[in-house]
């Protein structure tokens, strides 16, 4: 939505607070969790609920709908109307956890007083809602959550654990690993507190004879499991609790649990010989990948490069099983201030009239970064709490390391982000799924490929591939120098970093446009396998100048993992069959021992921020178009460090980065400037395509 006035902004905010301020009623259903149907039973407790589409489907309510009451139902089936409201009352705390926290669950009162009923809040709402999309999907639960601070993240999904153990299945363990023991007991108090304020007859099956005996009112509800004093058991429903710390390993094993949370994980540190790694491993190995399982990992953000920051990452990307969830410090009701009429004013024209503002202190924010809150949907009353939270710190990395705002800022980190985030999101509109994925082959009868005939070449698709392409080559250039293919060079190993080959469009430059990215391939493999699909990838691209990375051991970064230097290798081996090779320009000396200049593009101490700063200048002023939303993700990890140095946060890449930097670089400042291809040209050129011709095999590999 576009925001054109300070009333613009005010008109929006009353929305905003409309729909905060909606009615939640966990125990009608109005406004709950997940897709529901009103039922209607005049003579019910509840004359007018609603409940879960999965509860609607159960018999005993299809046929109560039908018959409209409890009493026609009763008229006609012959049971009494204690005995359906009860079997009524069991299905919707059943099918419905948002029923019952708010009927059934006791919690401790956040400022002291008696326990509370369990009524979720905003973001506990958002956190169920992926449980439960998780579960009635019969899929296991897996989420990896990281958290602003106070609104019962913790709690919300020990209490889900527990209601999946008290109501769904008999016989679901469960394990909670706290970070210190101080923990692990505020966990067993919490679990302590709803256990015993729990009906007990909601333990056992309506038919159990303990509730007809009066037996189920005299039985112990939990019970203490050998004497560690840290497994406790519900006998009526055949379930243990297991509460441990990471402090003390040995009290974190797995064993037959299928419910596992594993709380404030990214502050966890090694222990007797146990890393945070070590510890999830034996805690999470017995957990099937199975419905009515469940795994979250919880955290506030601890830096960067740690197991939780990874896993996170990881999540985030859709590399793992699990889904990640952020809550901003915005999403909390308690992080608002009230505003008066002028105040709102006042506050509304500030905004608008310093949103382009990128003036800040140590201790307030630029006009553009409260705009780029109020664009990502705070409130205004929100804003005011945080612009007179944020006085009380001197650096924002200490604020947002309390009160994040999106994820890639609760990872606080010691160095400077060199690109701005807003600037950064804007080239994200025209990122795409590619319009195919696959390889550049040429296959040849002995098995081999060439790449001395563009014709030889096809695109294979596969779905195995690493080549996504937005845009395939044009039937003949447009432009002269039309194509750019740069390559950052990986390593083979997984451990290592990528490989990635960039494909850049020169033409629109004759239109004042920038290049784009209409390419890339990224992979880890062999060198000599690197070198040839490059070549096959820039020869399949009109003969594409192709820019290699070449650096030596001694200049490579030291956190780059590229199982030693490969440039040099790649080189070599496609130098005599490819000649479109990038050489850069050396001193006098160099001349002498290279006449026609050096292969590849060198990146060291000298050109690296050169580069960078042509990617900076790039995003900021829209100098291109970015097709692949895994660049942008690079560019909001990618930092300046302390020394003086560039690179990506720990455990992120720059591989993609890179060949945008020096792509840029080179088709914008070195290489000339496209002109139109001569008509007599683009003819000879469509005449060649068009030829039927046999593949050269000189170049083969």
């Amino acid at each position: 939505m576009d925001f054109n006035s300070p009333e613009d902004i005010i008109a929006e905010n009353a929305l905003r607070r409309e729909r905060l301020n909606m009615e939640f009623n966990p125990v009608t259903g109005f406004n709950s969790i997940g897709r529901r149907v009103p039922l209607s039973l005049p003579d019910f407790i509840l004359p007018t609920q609603y409940i879960p589409n999965d509860m609607a489907a159960e018999p005993l309510v299809e046929d109560l709908r039908e018959a409209g009451s409890i009493a026609a139902y009763c008229s006609a089936s012959g049971a009494t109307a204690e005995e359906v409201a009860d079997r009524l009352l069991r299905l919707r705390l059943l099918h419905d956890f948002p029923f019952w926290a708010a009927t059934v669950v006791f919690i401790k009162c956040k400022g002291g007083g008696e326990d509370v009923r369990f009524i979720l809040n905003r973001p506990q709402r958002r956190l169920v809602a992926m449980f439960e999309e998780a579960r009635r999907a019969h899929r296991p639960v897996r989420l990896i959550l990281l958290k602003a601070r106070q609104w019962g993240g913790s709690t919300c999904a020990q209490l889900y654990m527990s209601w999946l153990q008290l109501q769904h299945s008999v016989g679901l363990n469960s394990l909670i690993i706290a970070h210190q023991g101080a923990g692990s007991d505020e966990i067993k108090d919490m679990f302590d507190r709803m256990i015993s304020s729990y009906p007990p007859e909601l333990l056992y099956s309506p038919e159990d004879p303990a509730l007809t005996s009066g037996k189920a009112l005299k039985e112990k509800k939990i019970m203490n499991v050998g004497k560690s004093g840290a497994i406790f058991r519900v006998p009526q429903r055949n379930c243990k609790i297991k509460i441990g710390s990471a402090e003390r390993p040995n009290s974190c094993r797995g064993g037959d649990y299928n419910l596992v949370h594993l709380s404030e994980v990214g502050i966890w540190t090694a222990t007797d010989g146990k890393s945070p790694e070590d510890i999830v491993r034996s805690a999470c190995g017995g957990v099937l990948l199975a419905p009515m399982t469940m795994i979250v990992y919880e955290s506030t953000a601890n830096g960067t490069g740690n197991f939780f920051h990874r896993e996170y990452l990881a999540a985030s990307r859709g590399e793992s099983q699990f889904k990640s969830m952020f809550v901003s410090w915005y999403e909390i009701e308690r992080y608002t201030l009230p505003l008066t009429e002028e105040r709102m004013i006042e506050l509304a024209n500030t905004l608008f009239i310093n949103r382009e503002s990128e003036v800040s202190t140590s201790r307030t924010e630029s006009g553009k970064y409260l705009w780029n809150l109020f664009l990502a949907g705070a409130t205004l009353e929100a804003i005011e709490w945080y612009i007179a939270e944020r006085a009380k710190y001197n650096d924002h990395a200490d604020m947002a390391a309390e009160y994040p705002s999106d994820d890639v800022e609760a990872f606080a980190h010691s160095g400077a982000r060199v690109f701005d985030r807003y600037r950064v999101e804007r080239l994200r509109d025209k990122c795409c799924p590619p319009l195919a994925l696959g390889e550049v082959v040429a296959p040849l009868p002995d098995g081999a490929s060439s790449i001395s005939s563009r014709l030889s070449l096809r695109f294979e698709h596969l779905t195995s591939g690493g080549l996504k392409i937005w845009h395939f080559p044009a039937e003949t250039p447009a432009c002269t120098s039309q194509y750019l293919v740069v390559v950052d060079v990986g390593g083979r190993s997984v451990k290592a970093d990528w490989s990635v080959i960039a494909v850049f469009d020169r033409s629109p430059m004759q239109s004042g446009a920038g290049p784009e990215v209409v390419a890339q391939w990224r992979g880890h493999c062999d060198p000599d396998i690197l070198a040839w699909n490059a070549a096959r990838i820039a020869r399949f691209y009109h003969d594409a100048l192709l820019v290699i990375e070449s650096n030596t051991l001694e200049t490579r970064e030291a956190d780059r993992n590229l199982d030693g230097d490969q440039a040099g290798f790649i080189l070599t081996q496609i130098r005599d069959a490819y000649p479109n090779l990038y050489v850069r320009a050396g001193s006098a000396e160099s001349l002498r021992e290279y006449p026609g200049g050096k292969l590849g593009f060198h990146t060291n101490t000298a050109t690296k921020p050169m580069v960078i700063s042509t990617l900076v200048r790039a995003v900021r002023d829209e100098l291109y178009t970015e097709r692949c939303n895994e660049a942008l993700d690079e560019l909001l990890t990618y930092e300046r460090r302390p020394n003086g140095s560039y690179g990506a946060l720990a455990g992120s890449h720059d591989d993609i980065l890179m060949t945008r930097a020096i792509g840029l670089h080179i088709a914008l400042h070195e290489m000339d400037h496209p002109r139109p291809l001569p008509i007599r040209m683009r003819e000879e050129n469509r005449y060649r395509s068009s030829r039927h011709t046999s593949p050269l095999t000189e170049c083969a590999f």
